[in-house]
């Protein structure tokens, strides 16, 4: 990466707002063919991480980043058998279908109300004893009838099945002939292994699953610096996580290092570390045995720090400085926060980013962990809330007695309760993920780069007012 104006722009500290990239030429043919394959550790076709915080990533959530090539960080709180049986889950899950929602037919409408809306594709499918299936049933069924009613008696019988050996395209195609969003995927023996909707048939010729090295989908599980973090590490490895990420708001200072050295010498897995916004936090967590850094203090968007404590850096500086450290010592960073837009990722690539983490702005989707509220005029939202907040602090705490935990509860970095509304057309994981590539991909195009790489050595960043970025914001709106 170079600046326009390196002899001007090398000296500021920039966000992700004040830089843009200048297109230059590209000889390639089509954006498809960008390769987005990190270069940090295998796994993955894509640079999209979700973060490691409990409204955020979940089951569903990290079993979705997986499968649609990316990756799912669990959080530090999760309980040790609620990290187990996600693991266990995860790596059972169903690689190229998204996992069915079943019921058998004596099931209610009640039974169904309660897991309906778990999964994107909002299909519940009946199954007999031999989990062969019956019929379907979708939320159009479930209008103006009593709860109470067996879904036998409203189920579509009427089937169309996909065999787990069609290609996407033909899959996609009977699914555009039968008229249908969504279909259950049956194996040889015609017992259901799966779903696959219309558009789960396009993107998955973009995305490529995360795989570890049996074929089974990855995952990822974040660990703090407490006494007990070696201990907790080993027990996840255990269980079958495949990237530790050791995890707390500050992570330039001594116990992280103790830690990071720590897990290096029971495991060879990958080990995120951070956060620090500091080339010299990068060059010492790397010293101590960290593959990846992650980066950033203070971006995101339940993240008070800045304003509590005037500690941080601007992002694209903050990620810049970094990498060049960890690229010097042959590793790589993660940018950890302040995503809003695709173009707030590739510019993280462009200053030098391996992966972007992403928190908030997954919240609001079927998959986070998060219940489904309706606010007074019927907007569908979801709770999202910091990990520095009282409500983490407090939840982070129960081990603790009460004196201790209220002492604790004053040193509090985040928002404890925050709306974030489901938006029309980026209400599931697959949504923003396709989103968020497609504009990654047309950006490396841009700079004329067919991979990171290419991306890395080609790309040029300007520095604009916060009137260049404001034109650049879509404002042909219609106003009232």
């Amino acid at each position: 990466m170079r600046f326009i104006h390196p002899e001007h722009d090398e000296s500021l500290e920039l966000s992700l707002d004040d830089v843009f990239i200048l297109p230059g030429f590209f000889s390639g043919r089509s954006r498809t063919a960008v390769d987005l394959t990190p270069p940090d550790f295998p796994g993955g076709s894509h640079p999209i991480v979700s973060a490691n915080m409990n409204a955020v990533t979940g089951k569903r959530l990290a079993e979705t980043m997986a499968r649609y090539g990316g990756l799912g960080v669990l959080p530090q709180d999760m309980s040790p058998q609620t990290v187990e049986r996600i693991v266990q889950h995860i790596k059972s899950a169903p690689v190229h279908f998204d996992t069915p929602l079943v019921v058998t037919p004596e099931a209610t409408l009640r039974d169904v109300q309660g897991i309906i809306r778990k999964r994107a594709h909002g299909m519940v499918v009946v199954v007999d004893s031999d989990h062969r299936p019956l019929g379907v049933v979708t939320h159009s069924d479930l209008r103006d009838r009593d709860q109470y009613t067996t879904v036998a008696d409203v189920m579509s019988a009427d089937l169309l099945t996909i065999s787990d050996s069609t290609a996407n395209r033909e899959a996609f195609l009977l699914m555009e002939q039968g008229r249908v969003k969504a279909a259950p995927v049956v194996n040889q023996d015609g017992r259901l292994c799966g779903i696959l909707s219309r558009e789960d048939a396009v993107r998955f010729e973009l995305l490529k699953p995360s795989l570890d090295a049996s074929g089974r989908l990855m995952v990822a599980a974040a660990v703090g610096i407490s006494s007990k973090a070696a201990e907790r590490a080993k027990m996840l490895i255990e269980m079958g996580v495949d990237v530790l990420v050791l995890d707390t708001a500050h992570g330039h200072q001594a116990r992280m290092l103790e830690v990071v050295a720590e897990i290096r010498a029971i495991t060879d897995l990958p080990i995120v570390a951070g956060n620090v916004c500091t080339a010299e936090g990068a060059h010492d967590l790397i010293k101590a045995g960290a593959d990846v850094i992650k980066v950033n203090v203070g971006p995101g968007a339940m993240c008070t720090t800045r304003m509590q404590t005037g500690a941080g850096r601007p992002t694209f500086s903050a990620v810049r400085a970094c990498a060049d450290a960890a690229k010097a010592l042959g590793k790589h960073v993660w940018a950890d926060g302040g995503v809003r837009h695709p173009r707030d990722v590739a510019l993280y690539l462009a200053a030098g980013a391996s992966r972007v983490m992403i928190g908030t702005g997954l919240a609001g989707t079927w998959e986070s962990p998060g219940d489904l509220r309706e606010d007074a005029e019927g907007f569908l939202y979801k709770e999202n809330y910091g990990m520095a907040s009282a409500r983490a602090v407090h939840d982070r705490s129960a081990e603790i007695d009460a004196f201790e935990k209220a002492m604790k509860g004053y040193f509090r970095e985040g928002i404890s309760t925050s709306r974030i509304y489901l938006k029309e057309g980026h209400e599931s994981v697959g949504d923003i993920l396709v989103d968020n590539i497609t504009g990654v991909q047309s950006a490396f195009t841009y700079a004329g780069a067919l991979n990171w790489a290419e991306f890395q050595e080609r790309v040029v960043v300007g520095v604009q007012t916060q009137g260049g970025f404001r034109e650049g914001t879509p404002h042909g709106r219609v106003r009232k």
